[in-house]
C-alpha cells in the first residue's frame, strides 16, 4: 500500500511481491543485503517485512530520495539508515570492510549509462562475502530468445529518452561480471518479461 505525501513507483509496486518470493529462493533466512539504487523504498520495505531475518541496507545516488525510503522503512528495525551511492563513484561510500550476502540491484541497467554496470559489478565484487550474490532484476536482450515486442517498444522509447539509454545484452552483463570474478549461476523468468539474474562470487 502506498504511503501518503511519499514518491510511488506503480512498477516497484507491481514487481515487488515476484521479486521477494524469487529473493526468498536464492537467500537464507538470515542475510545482510545491499540494495543498490533503492528507488522509493517499496522493495527494500517489502522484502524487510517480510523477513525479519534479512538485514537490509538501502542506497541511492539521488540525493533526493534518501528521506523518502528513511520514512517508508521507518518502522522496520532490520533496515539501516539509506547511504548516497554512486555506483560509478570509487570507493563506494560503506563501512571499511563491509561485506554482504547479497548486492541486490533493479532496473536501473537500461535507464542509465552502460558505464554503471561496469560500476555495479565491480562494487559488488569488493562488497560480497564469499559464496556471495549478485542480484540484477530488469528486461534484458538474450542472444538465444526472442525479444518481446514490448521490450522493444520500451528499448526504443528508453533510447528516445536519452540515446545512453537501452535494454542491455545479457552477454554483455555476463562479461562485465566474470571480468570481476562474477559468474552467471542462473537467469530466472520474471514477469512482464522481466529476468533476475544470479551471479556468485566465484
Amino acid at each position: 500500500m502506498n504511503m501518503p505525501d511519499l514518491p510511488f513507483s506503480p512498477a516497484a509496486e507491481r514487481n515487488k511481491q515476484p521479486v521477494l518470493a524469487a529473493l526468498q529462493r536464492l537467500l537464507p533466512e538470515h542475510a545482510a543485503v545491499l540494495e543498490v539504487a533503492s528507488g522509493t523504498g517499496q522493495h527494500a520495505a517489502h522484502a524487510a517485512a517480510a523477513q525479519p531475518g534479512w538485514t537490509w541496507q538501502p542506497t541511492e545516488a539521488n540525493a533526493a530520495a534518501l528521506e523518502g525510503i528513511a520514512q517508508r522503512c521507518a518502522a522496520l528495525p532490520n533496515v539501516r539508515t539509506p547511504l548516497l551511492l554512486d555506483v560509478q563513484g570509487w570507493p563506494w561510500p560503506l563501512p571499511p570492510g563491509a561485506r554482504f550476502d547479497a548486492v541486490y540491484n533493479a532496473n536501473m541497467l537500461h535507464a542509465s549509462p552502460w558505464s554503471t554496470c561496469a560500476g555495479l559489478v565491480r562494487g559488488a565484487a569488493a562488497h560480497l562475502a564469499p559464496g556471495g550474490q549478485l542480484l540484477v532484476y530488469g528486461p534484458f536482450i538474450v542472444d538465444d530468445a526472442p525479444t518481446a515486442p514490448s521490450n522493444l517498444a520500451f528499448d526504443a522509447d528508453l533510447r528516445a529518452r536519452d540515446p545512453a539509454w537501452g535494454l542491455r545484452r545479457l552477454a554483455d552483463v555476463s562479461a562485465a561480471a566474470a571480468a570481476v570474478g562474477l559468474m552467471l549461476r542462473q537467469r530466472i523468468t520474471m514477469p512482464a518479461n522481466n529476468l533476475l539474474l544470479d551471479f556468485v562470487r566465484a
